[in-house]
């Protein structure tokens, strides 16, 4: 019996095939929208995560945060060549800061548990000059564990040392991409000193190290490489020489054991918590990279699935459009409907060959709505160079909702059907 109705309604659907189409046009176009969606969101969710990742799965950030609020204090922001940004962060006491005896304390108390602690402390921007060539930088000071925690690729030469630090030394790291700006004709620039002029001074750095350039960090000047901004690493205690504040509002610690890292974090929070309690406005946060991809990556996911929410309005069109012509066919077929119960059909057999015509309305749909879906996230993938990531659960989901529709708004207009009376459908012209 359903091998026959089957038969009959792909028979039903060759006979109008342009009908047939734009009743499943609403269908195919939100299978399509809700696949390419998912599929898209799933991308970009794995490619940010492993962007994060790759700042350091053992990496534990540790920042000063105000306690009633979830605002943490970014030193760079009090730094900068921006009045409103100094005039609207509140600012922390230099006994609220992370100070070197509190590092000295951690390292002591979790020595097992500790690989380095990288510090850094934002200076200014500024311009390197030699002669006519010039290179836009931004100055940070860094200790060695900085080159640890960031993955920085060294490419020739050293990175700041605790020497240069316990020194402080007015060496600098700087980038390839600076290089190649500030002295385009020498392949080896290393041991060279250059002058760099900042708002208020002009400083001599001697260049000891060049990293590779990282493309997909923030820059600014985007419009052309020359002017592009690059990060110009100089010692911790160079940067900080002239500032009062010698205390930090933020540290990141290398966990030894990546499996542990959790229960670690914990245990510095605890720590934190104690050395803070008394304290009225500040606090400790303590957070791992684990915590912050899990967070990005739920957030992705809630957006993904509010777009595709969106998105699935389409389908109740296309499943109001499946209604519709399924009624229209009712109408069209009151004679033949007539003949069959003339015949000895019941009502159940009527109903399924009208709920079956609706399902496969709706699978072709949905067949075609999932493989273009599937085929508009494989290209945005190539082009964003995101990995695509094919998931059946997709597919079955999709194919499923499919036939609920078919069936849903198959009902009806089957159950009309199946209440004809056949004299009256006989009688119809």
């Amino acid at each position: 019996m359903i091998e026959e109705n089957i038969k009959l309604a792909l028979a039903s659907l060759r006979a109008n095939k342009l009908r047939s189409i734009l009743t499943m046009l609403g269908i195919i176009i939100g299978i399509m929208s809700i696949t390419s969606i998912v599929f898209i969101g799933k991308a970009m969710t794995s490619s940010v995560a492993k962007e994060l990742s790759s700042f350091g799965s053992r990496n534990i950030f540790i920042n000063i945060q105000k306690k009633d609020s979830d605002m943490i204090f970014y030193e760079d922001l009090s730094i900068g060549d921006s009045n409103e940004a100094q005039n609207n962060t509140v600012k922390p006491k230099s006994d609220d800061l992370i100070s070197n005896s509190m590092i000295s304390e951690i390292i002591n108390k979790f020595p097992n548990d500790i690989e380095g602690i990288s510090i850094s402390q934002q200076k200014n921007q500024a311009q390197a000059r030699d002669g006519d060539e010039y290179a836009n930088i931004s100055i940070l000071g860094v200790n060695q564990d900085y080159f640890k925690a960031n993955s920085i690729k060294m490419i020739s030469g050293n990175f700041i040392s605790n020497q240069d630090i316990k020194n402080y030394n007015n060496v600098a790291v700087v980038s390839d991409l600076f290089a190649k700006s500030l002295f385009p004709n020498e392949e080896n620039i290393l041991g060279r000193d250059v002058k760099v002029y900042s708002k208020d001074s002009i400083e001599l750095f001697q260049i000891i190290g060049i990293y590779k350039q990282d493309n997909s960090e923030s820059m600014e000047g985007m419009g052309a490489e020359k002017d592009t901004r690059t990060t110009f690493y100089i010692p911790l205690s160079t940067a900080k020489e002239d500032m009062i504040e010698k205390n930090h509002s933020s540290i990141t610690v290398i966990g030894k054991d990546a499996k542990n890292i959790e229960n670690f974090t914990a245990a510095l929070q605890k720590h934190f918590d104690s050395l803070y309690e008394y304290n009225e406005d500040w606090k400790v946060a303590v957070s791992n990279m684990s915590s912050m991809i899990g967070m990005v990556t739920q957030t992705l996911k809630k957006i993904s699935m509010a777009i595709s929410a969106i998105a699935g309005i389409s389908l109740l069109v296309g499943g109001i459009g499946v209604m519709n012509i399924m009624l229209v066919s009712v109408t069209e077929r009151t004679r033949e409907i007539g003949t069959k119960k003339a015949l000895g059909a019941k009502r159940k057999h009527i109903q399924l060959q009208f709920v079956i015509e609706a399902i496969i309305i709706s699978f072709i749909g949905g067949t075609i709505g999932l493989l273009l879906g599937t085929a508009i996230g494989l290209i945005i993938s190539l082009v964003f160079s995101v990995p695509f990531i094919f998931s059946p659960w997709v597919a079955i989901i999709s194919i499923s909702f499919s036939l609920f529709i078919g069936i849903f708004f198959g009902s009806y207009p089957a159950k009309k059907a199946a209440k004809l009376d056949p004299i009256e459908a006989l009688r119809y012209e």
